[in-house]
């Protein structure tokens, strides 16, 4: 990976492109690709796998195509080799169900201009045709080694790991694998042709050992371990789940996932969670908020 000591390059961003929507996008939901992206994630959870509701990061799928438009707008096209998903938060109003005809538009809300490169804040709106609010997104496009000079407008809700939690255990522990053939069947049930997850040779010209698996992907199992675990296996419950991307992931990789509880008010229970591989933290900041 590039060292984090490498100077960066200064680039200007344009401050003209924040608090603009993009074009709506539309997608109608169909149980089969629910069931389809339950599988693909190796999600345990029967709802799921049956199609009669979606599994929370399903919600990534019918906003993919508007998610990253508004990152065109404010950061010039020569950059976007060094972008990377760096955090994701999804604020849940209800659970998306097959047969909702959705609607989702995307700004950009402000940059983060940091030592080791410069973070966009997205904010994605998903709604029913009718005007519904199903879901909002907080996305972090993060592109390394660039400094854009300076910090401008919102970024998004924090979702820091409290390390005091460490000095308590864990209230579950969840062990996953990422299958070999993991990456080829997430791509076609979340929509994303991105080739390092399945080109082994554009990968190695990337400078990678190999295919990575899809960030979204390793979210996915860390949600349903949080359901499985703490939220009864009914999605209906989350309302919201946010992680930061912090390693990378491999076909074959073991992973676990560790959930801690945070405490409760007003009916939300909050955990904390992380999912790690040996000592390796790929998934940080984890947070979790479960309607009791």
């Amino acid at each position: 990976m590039t060292s984090e000591t490498t100077t960066a390059r200064l680039v200007e961003f344009d401050d003209a492109g924040l608090e603009t929507w993009c074009e709506d996008e539309r997608f109608e939901v169909i149980g089969e690709r629910i069931g389809e992206y339950a599988a693909a994630t190796n999600d345990p959870i029967e709802a799921h796998l049956a199609g009669k509701v979606a599994s929370p990061v399903f919600a990534i799928v019918p906003v993919f195509e508007a998610m990253m438009m508004p990152v065109i707008e404010v950061a010039p096209l020569d950059i976007f080799g060094r972008v990377v998903h760096g955090e994701q938060d999804f604020h849940f109003h209800r659970a998306i169900q097959p047969g909702d005809q959705l609607v989702s538009r995307a700004k950009a809300t402000g940059y983060t201009s940091r030592s080791n490169g410069t973070a966009i804040t997205i904010l994605v709106e998903c709604r029913t045709e009718a005007g519904e609010l199903v879901n909002e997104q907080y996305l972090t496009a993060f592109f390394r080694n660039i400094d854009a000079g300076k910090t401008v407008g919102a970024t998004a809700p924090a979702h820091k790991f409290d390390e005091n939690l460490r000095a308590q255990p864990p209230v579950a522990v969840v062990p996953q694998h990422v299958d070999d053939d993991q990456t080829f069947r997430y791509s076609p049930a979340s929509g994303d042709p991105v080739p390092l997850h399945l080109d082994e040779q554009v990968a190695k010209d990337a400078g990678l050992p190999g295919i990575i698996a899809h960030g979204l992907c390793t979210m996915a199992f860390a949600s349903w371990a949080v359901l499985t675990e703490v939220g009864a296996s009914d999605v209906n419950r989350l309302k919201r789940f946010a992680v930061r991307f912090a390693k990378m992931v491999f076909p074959g990789d073991d992973l676990e996932t560790r959930i801690w509880k945070v405490g409760s008010a007003d009916g939300i229970t909050t955990y904390a969670f992380e999912t790690v591989r040996g000592d390796d933290v790929v998934l940080s900041d984890g947070l979790a908020e479960i309607a009791e």
